[in-house]
């Protein structure tokens, strides 16, 4: 009953994509007791009937792999039992660290299958945060490919490890050993909707990770927001560029275009091209595309004008896009780029769906089965506040709580959930993104978000990615200033320093100029968030120190700005 509820539920959602107020008035979630969405959606709607046949994971490039729902099915049952054999059970948290290969996506459902907790992370990890991993998350089994294995030298004693590729030496098992076993799986037990299913580790911007627990449920059922969002219809091809191990991956390369019974497309490149990029995207008919806009800003370098794409929806995510990247696809392609907003703790939360007019700079309406309060300071409801979802009938897509260190779950509490992102909502109900609540500041009392002037100063040539914080100040208590990675081919001189002062006062009322930059690598997290936080520090610590930066410019040092 759990499998046809769902598919109820995405029917309406696809017969509505084009009708978002149908859609938002007419949407309820499923609701779901036993469910365990590897056996009753893949395996039990997928893998069965007319579908079994349809590719469901295509990977061309590197590590090319053409696998149909039902092959797929199929394999992860072996593994399945392969995994039961060396003693994974009901509750164990396996760690997942492998690149866009076939098997992360076998061991995702394999996982599922026996009601174990993937914890998905970036091969990008080093030793030090693998350690942390695998301490907080109470690891008890590990799959990784030959190539990372010696970043665990030393460590995870007693945890199960399973290699793809060639084992690194004595104690490691071998992934394809255990597709050997039969294809038929019968799980031990039921598995409830609010069973756990993923644990992920937070990007950490201004703290350690946290760790985000997610259910068959939250994680899964929960990602219908994000298929009527994407706009996917069953038979679409859907490429998302994004790297495993972060929850956008999760999203647009797994649940969502399986919520669809379309095909996952995922293109491996070892060093990006934009031509590459395209030459795929027409080639294998792909019909929706999602990339960050940093890929954006590279692809409309290329004229786009001489590529005939299939393509129906063109979407972002991760930040809004500059109005002019925006312009210059849908002059190419006449399609417009269409931004969403989402966080790892949830599904996505607000969008630009197909049926919406886009309003620029906007990031659109809550997705159907989002309700929304923008809470302001003192707790009231407000149009311009933080994003906080109602805990009395909260989303699907809501994570169950945070884990604490002592690996019991922190419950969702109080009223709502606060999500830490301020927005504003106007009077047809776009919500805009100000920035998150604890970058938003003061300069002269007047409010300030650095997100606002970020994009303003990226659409000048030489600004490739800006970070704005308040930098102390004697007399205006603070000012905005600007951390500037500069774009290839600028140097960073006081002529570039004036080209950009200029810049901001043409595009920003004086009361929001940047009153002083600096050229600078900019701190990262390794999901590629700015750490504005050690900016912010920085800039604290200089000023209680009374030192000078001998590296910055202040707008005061040029006359001629008048």
């Amino acid at each position: 009953m759990s499998a046809l509820a769902i598919l109820e539920a995405r029917n309406l959602l696809v017969r509505h994509r084009a009708d978002y107020d149908s859609a938002y008035r007419e949407f309820r979630w499923p609701a779901l007791g036993q469910f365990n969405w590897a056996i009753d959606w893949f395996d039990g709607v997928l893998a069965k009937g007319e579908t079994a046949d349809r590719t469901a994971l295509h990977i061309v490039g590197n590590d090319e792999a053409k696998l149909t729902f039902a092959e797929l099915s199929e394999r992860s049952g072996r593994l399945a039992n392969g995994l039961r054999a060396l003693g994974v059970s009901r509750g164990d948290r396996i760690l997942l660290m492998l690149g866009n290969v076939a098997p992360l996506w076998e061991t995702m459902l394999a996982a599922m299958k026996l009601g174990a907790v993937v914890i998905p992370a970036t091969t990008l990890l080093a030793p030090a945060d693998l350690a942390d991993r695998v301490g907080r998350g109470r690891v008890k089994h590990l799959v990784i490919g030959s190539g990372d294995a010696p970043k665990l030298e030393g460590l995870a004693d007693g945890v199960t490890r399973i290699v793809v590729g060639e084992p690194p030496g004595p104690g490691w098992h071998r992934y394809d050993d255990l597709l050997l076993g039969s294809a038929v799986f019968q799980p031990e037990g039921t598995t409830n909707a609010d069973d756990p299913l993923l644990l992920y580790f937070t990007s950490g911007t201004t703290a350690r990770p946290k760790l985000v627990l997610h259910s068959h449920k939250s994680y899964a059922l929960g990602h219908l927001s994000g298929m009527y969002w994407i706009g996917l219809m069953p038979g679409d091809v859907h490429l998302n560029i994004s790297s495993p191990g972060w929850a956008k991956h999760a999203w647009s390369s797994v649940f969502i275009p399986w919520m669809a019974e379309s095909t996952a497309f995922v293109l491996n490149q070892p060093r990006f091209s934009a031509r590459a990029l395209l030459e795929t995207v027409t080639s294998h008919g792909v019909t929706t595309l999602c990339a960050p806009p940093t890929v954006w800003r590279i692809v409309i370098q290329e004229d786009l004008s001489q590529w005939k794409t299939h393509l129906r929806e063109v979407l972002s995510a991760g930040e809004p896009l500059n109005p002019e990247v925006i312009e210059q696809v849908r002059a190419a392609w006449g399609l417009t780029i269409r931004d969403g907003y989402g966080q790892t703790e949830t599904t996505l939360q607000i969008g630009n769906s197909p049926g919406l007019p886009v309003k620029p700079g906007s990031m659109g309406k809550p997705m159907p089965g989002y309700r929304f309060v923008l809470a302001a300071p003192d707790g009231r409801n407000a149009d311009e506040g933080e994003i906080s979802i109602p805990l009395g009938d909260p989303p699907a897509g809501l994570m169950r709580g945070y884990q604490r260190d002592d690996g019991t779950i922190e419950p969702l509490s109080g009223t709502v959930y606060r999500t830490g992102d301020v927005a504003m909502r106007d009077e047809d109900g776009y919500f805009t993104y100000v920035g998150r609540a604890d970058d938003v500041f003061k300069a002269s009392d007047y409010r300030i978000s650095p997100f606002e002037l970020e994009s303003a100063l990226i659409e000048h040539e030489a600004v490739v990615e800006a970070a704005v914080v308040p930098a102390p100040d004697a007399v205006r208590t603070a000012v905005p200033k600007a951390f500037i990675a500069l774009a290839p081919g600028f140097e960073p001189t006081r002529d570039t320093a004036i080209a950009i002062f200029r810049h901001s006062r043409a595009r920003l009322a004086p009361y929001k100029r940047i009153r002083r930059l600096e050229f600078y690598d900019l701190p990262k997290t390794i999901s590629g968030k700015i750490r504005r936080v050690e900016l912010r520090q920085r800039e604290e610590r200089a000023f209680k120190d009374g030192t000078a930066i001998a590296s910055e410019f202040r707008e005061t040092d040029f006359p001629e700005l008048g």
